[in-house]
């Protein structure tokens, strides 16, 4: 059971990187907060405007095999301790806190330790990416289903937790594939799709840094994006849309501001690409 002295850990979504973005929930509890953990993918816009009291220390890990990484048991660790020590953590994550955010695992440990805790839900770059890009998740016309994967999963291992046939399988019959964090794996990942029959006309589409002022789009096919994407030099944070709705962007984008120019989105000016010059 916690103690009355205890502080509360609040497990909150960031979003994709516009500030605006956040919750208005997540804003207030960022300027009340005693401490400020956060991962690596939060955008600094946002981490600046935490307040002076806050103590603001990065947990992120980095990609890599030398890259600087906090465990998660460090993290865990760092949660309870804090909690336990009278302090309001916020505990500030890249998008949602439950989508590949590790949030589950945290708020297990925190119930085991006996601290309080809240879920602060974000806008997941899954939905987010694809929108801001003037490609809609869903369709209508085009996509009834919307299936979210992990970009980190080797397709070409035995043990693999992703169905690959069924994933292919549920794009050719009009679903919508999102891919998150899957630049690395984007020429295996495209690989696995056409392996179990998606053609490779089906089209595919790459969106980096979205919401963020280097906002960028690259569209084709399974047949072109891996080459594409490789030309423009995509780079993390970046989320893989496969399916029919990526062909929408080509209906909207003129008109979708700062879609393919430079326009006023929530007051300020971001830039967005399409393609980077190579259609």
């Amino acid at each position: 059971m916690s103690r009355a002295s205890d502080g509360t850990v609040y497990l909150v979504g960031a979003g994709p990187g516009d500030p605006e973005l956040l919750t208005v929930r997540a804003r207030r509890l960022l300027d009340a907060a005693d401490v400020v953990l956060h991962d690596r993918l939060v955008s600094d816009d946002i981490l600046d405007a935490c307040p002076d009291s806050a103590a603001v220390v990065d947990v992120g890990k980095r990609p890599g095999p030398d890259g600087e990484r906090t465990t998660q048991e460090e993290i865990d660790a760092l949660l309870v301790r804090e909690a336990r020590a009278g302090r309001d953590v916020v505990r500030l994550k890249g998008g949602d806190p439950t989508v590949f955010g590790r949030g589950g695992e945290e708020s297990e440990h925190l119930a085991a330790a006996g601290v309080d805790f809240e879920v602060v839900p974000g806008v997941t770059s899954a939905v987010a990416a694809p929108a801001v890009a003037g490609i809609p998740p869903t369709h209508r016309d085009r996509a009834s289903s919307l299936t979210v994967v992990t970009g980190h999963e080797d397709p070409t291992k035995a043990e693999s937790a992703l169905d690959w046939a069924s994933l292919a399988g549920n794009v050719a019959a009009g679903g919508t594939l999102v891919v998150l964090m899957g630049v690395g794996r984007l020429p295996d990942n495209v690989a696995a799709l056409r392996g179990h029959g998606l053609d490779a006309d089906t089209p595919a589409a790459m969106v980096e840094n979205a919401t963020r002022e280097a906002e960028y789009t690259v569209t084709g096919t399974l047949d072109t994006i891996v080459e594409r994407a490789r030309r423009v030099g995509i780079d993390p944070p970046a989320v893989a849309v496969v399916g029919d709705v990526v062909e929408v962007r080509d209906r909207v984008a003129e008109y979708l501001r700062g879609a393919g120019a430079t326009g006023a989105v929530g007051g300020s000016e971001r830039r967005v690409s399409d393609n980077r010059g190579v259609e």
